[in-house]
C-alpha cells in the first residue's frame, strides 16, 4: 500500500463515487487507477474493456490476463467501426469516444453502478486530445486527472504497487496509424496489429507502424533509430513486414513522437 499525500487524496475521490465501472484498457494508466479502484472500493468496481478491430487482440489478452490478476469484475463489450467516423475525419477521436462510452454508460446504468471512470491523467490535457471533450460532455470521472497525477508518478505509484505495467510503453488504439480522411479498412489493423507485434518481438517496445495504404511507415525511438543502421537487419524488417500485406516499408526519420499524424493538421 502507498501512503502519499496524492494517492491517499485518490483513494479518498474514489470512495466518494461509490459503485463504479472503469473504462479499461490496460495501459499504464488504467492498470494503476484499476489498483487503487480495488483498495478504496473492493467489490464496487467493475472493469469494462472495448474489443474492436481497431484494439489489437495481443491488447485484449493482456488486459484479461491483468484484470483477473487484480481480482475484478470484467466486462468486454464489442464496438464495431462506426459510420461517422469510417473516413477518419480530423475529429475521430471525439466522435469514437463519444460512441465508446455511450455504450458503457449504458451497460453501467443498466447494472446499477453510479459512475463511469477512466485513466485520463494530468499530461493528457497538455496534448491534442479531442476526446476528452466527449468525456466531459458525458460526465465520465477523470480520478486522476481531478487529482493531477501525471505519468511520471503513476509509473512511479505503480512500480511501488508492483504492477508490471509501471514500464510499460504508451500504447494508442491503431486508428491513430492511419491518415485523416483515409477510409478505414479492417484489412489495415490486422497488418499494423501484426507489424508492431513483429517490430515489439525484435526489441522495439515503443514502436508505430503507420499505415498509408500499401505503405508503411515504422516509427521507433529517438533512441532506437541506430539499431536499425543494419543492412542486414533492414532486409529482414522489410521482408516480414511485406509478408503481413505491405507493398512498400519505410523508416521515418525523425522516430516515434505521439500523434504524428496531427502535424498534418497543425495540432
Amino acid at each position: 500500500m502507498v501512503n502519499d499525500e496524492k494517492y491517499n487524496e485518490l483513494i479518498k475521490y474514489l470512495k466518494s463515487l461509490g459503485r463504479v465501472v472503469l473504462a479499461f484498457s490496460g495501459g499504464v494508466d488504467s492498470t494503476f487507477l484499476l489498483k487503487a479502484s480495488k483498495e478504496a472500493l473492493g467489490n464496487n468496481i467493475k472493469a469494462v474493456t472495448i474489443l474492436s478491430p481497431y484494439i489489437p487482440k495481443w491488447e485484449i489478452k493482456e488486459a484479461q490476463e491483468l484484470v483477473k490478476k487484480l481480482e475484478v469484475e470484467h466486462q468486454i463489450i464489442e464496438a464495431p467501426i462506426i459510420d461517422s467516423i469510417r473516413f477518419n475525419p480530423e475529429n475521430r477521436c471525439y466522435l469514437c469516444k463519444n460512441a465508446v462510452f455511450n455504450m458503457i454508460l449504458s451497460a453501467a446504468k443498466k447494472q446499477g453502478y453510479d459512475y463511469v471512470i477512466d485513466g485520463t491523467n494530468y499530461d493528457d490535457i497538455k496534448d491534442y486530445r479531442p476526446g476528452l471533450k466527449a468525456l466531459k460532455e458525458l460526465d465520465i470521472k477523470s480520478p486522476l486527472l481531478k487529482c493531477k497525477l501525471t505519468k511520471e508518478e503513476i509509473r512511479s505509484y505503480s512500480k511501488e504497487l508492483g504492477l508490471s505495467t509501471w514500464n510499460k510503453p504508451p500504447y494508442a488504439c491503431l486508428l491513430t496509424r492511419i491518415p485523416y480522411g483515409s477510409e478505414l479498412k479492417e484489412e489495415y489493423f490486422e497488418k499494423i496489429e501484426n507489424a508492431e507485434k513483429y517490430m515489439m518481438s525484435i526489441g522495439f517496445r515503443a514502436i508505430r507502424v503507420r499505415c498509408h495504404g500499401d505503405l508503411a511507415r515504422i516509427e521507433v525511438n529517438k533512441s532506437d533509430r541506430n539499431k536499425l543502421f543494419d543492412e542486414e537487419l533492414l532486409d529482414i524488417i522489410s521482408q516480414k513486414i511485406k509478408g503481413f500485406g505491405f507493398k512498400y516499408v519505410t523508416l521515418d526519420l525523425e522516430g516515434y513522437r505521439m500523434g504524428s499524424f496531427n502535424e498534418a493538421i497543425g495540432r
